[in-house]
């Protein structure tokens, strides 16, 4: 794919893109790059009016709704006001946050980063026609899923981990997704990316001391339109494959210009991603049909 930046995306004029999170960091770069290409965008935030600065430098064809990943009502509510998307990116997320929960008990990060995005694809999934973009990350390599207390109700919570979790989930969720599309013969596809090392906002909000170091490096770090091409290039490139997933070319995989990466061996595991799959349902009270 060479050099791709969003320059390279074609016209996207009469499709719908939902981004979530794109009130700020990568998901405001990505829903800029996509209105300029001529997509109608769903700005899909909790920060409203964050959303909405974002919206007027984009124009008419950007539109902003509410939406809290961390509150399952919220999710309902957002889904329910969505006619048609053609791709959905489920761009928000939290990292390494103080242990909390969210409005349905959840532990935060495996809640709004994974249990979030699963319950709002779900929802909208007879509304998508052409493919869904998940975010995960490099740290999806620390991960590990524990089924048995995947909300931190009983071990010692440590954020980190719970982060990797998080991510795995993500990842893991957009390879089980393709599988069951594909089993269902649906044209609809699921793909994956990640930004390698950006600075987007993301590192400045875990309350610890984290955030003075990683503000230190960002000073290394990649730009956000930068760490947005993967996500970028999943959601548009004509040639993208199901169960791709994408991330910068550089060493690493720290930046860099979007190609296909490799993954963990546990985030191919399709034994615990079914097992994961049953858990988020159960979880979300959000069943999937992948009848057409």
């Amino acid at each position: 794919m060479g050099k791709w930046t969003a320059r390279d995306i074609a016209d996207q004029t009469g499709r719908t893109f939902v981004v979530t999170g794109a009130n700020s960091g990568l998901g405001a770069v990505a829903a800029r790059s996509l209105g300029a290409a001529g997509a109608s965008v769903i700005l899909a935030c909790r920060n409203v009016d964050k959303g909405n600065a974002v919206a007027a430098q984009i124009g008419e064809n950007a539109q902003v709704r509410r939406l809290d990943l961390a509150d399952l009502a919220s999710v309902r509510e957002f889904a329910a006001g969505v006619e048609k998307v053609d791709v959905l990116i489920n761009n928000a997320g939290v990292m390494a946050v103080p242990k909390g929960a969210t409005a349905d008990g959840f532990e935060t990060q495996f809640g709004t980063n994974h249990l979030g995005h699963f319950a709002l694809t779900g929802l909208l999934l007879d509304r998508i026609s052409d493919r869904v973009v998940t975010m995960s990350s490099l740290f999806h390599r620390l991960g590990s899923i524990d089924l048995d207390d995947p909300n931190y109700q009983r071990r010692t919570y440590r954020r980190w981990p719970a982060y990797g979790q998080s991510k795995l989930a993500n990842l893991m969720f957009a390879y089980e997704l393709d599988r069951r599309l594909s089993q269902a013969g649906s044209s609809v596809k699921s793909v994956a990316a990640h930004p390698g090392y950006a600075s987007t906002g993301l590192q400045g909000h875990t309350e610890s001391i984290w955030d003075r170091l990683m503000g230190i490096g960002d000073l290394m770090a990649q730009s956000a339109e930068m760490g947005a091409l993967p996500e970028l290039y999943a959601a548009t490139a004509p040639d993208v494959a199901g169960g791709t997933y994408f991330g910068p070319d550089g060493p690493f995989e720290q930046r860099g210009y979007p190609k296909v990466v490799g993954s963990s061996s546990k985030s191919r595991d399709k034994t615990v991603a079914r097992a994961l799959w049953g858990e988020s349902e159960r979880l979300s009270g959000v069943t999937y049909s992948f009848e057409s």
